[in-house]
């Protein structure tokens, strides 16, 4: 028996539905809260061995980030005590600690003032905002301090 063109639309619908449905339950039905980074607990700081007369020499310089990251032994303590701090439930799988101004823009890499605990999935969107900012300042188009202030006012205002 061939099957009429709505009973193909009908098996499509549903199947889409069935397929929106498990991805829904695999990712427990919800979205991860949106966080700003608190202009109180999460100022920011930056790194003042970072300057726009040396950035040749430091975040324009691949892979220079890892020479200044934080250990993850410590990241995780501070994101366990910041997390309280902001209130926030769940695991702390469920968050990457942040940097308010990121490395790739001179923050700080200890402070607490520049740290805040940011949730997936929107850390990841993040990261990318963190290299196309970097990208305009080692091109010039962008001066350090004007990118400092766009990504402090992005994590400040949609976390």
């Amino acid at each position: 028996m061939r099957l009429k063109r709505l009973d193909v639309l009908v098996v499509l619908v549903v199947a889409t539905v069935l397929c929106v449905v498990l991805v829904a339950h695999r990712h427990g039905g919800r979205s991860a809260p949106a966080v700003l980074a608190s202009p109180t607990l999460t100022p920011g700081a930056i790194n003042p061995d970072v300057t726009q007369t040396n950035i040749g020499t430091t975040i324009c310089v691949r892979g220079w980030t890892k020479t200044v990251r934080p250990p993850v032994e410590y990241t995780n303590a501070l994101k366990a005590q910041q997390l309280r701090e902001y209130g926030l439930a769940g695991p702390p799988s469920d968050y990457q600690e942040d940097h308010l101004i990121s490395l790739e823009l001179g923050g700080a890499p200890t402070d607490p003032r520049n740290l805040w605990p940011e949730p997936y999935p929107r850390a990841a969107d993040v990261d990318r905002i963190e290299n196309e900012l970097n990208a305009k300042v080692c091109s010039g188009r962008l001066t350090l301090a004007q990118a400092r202030r766009e990504e402090a006012a992005l994590k400040h205002e949609h976390g």
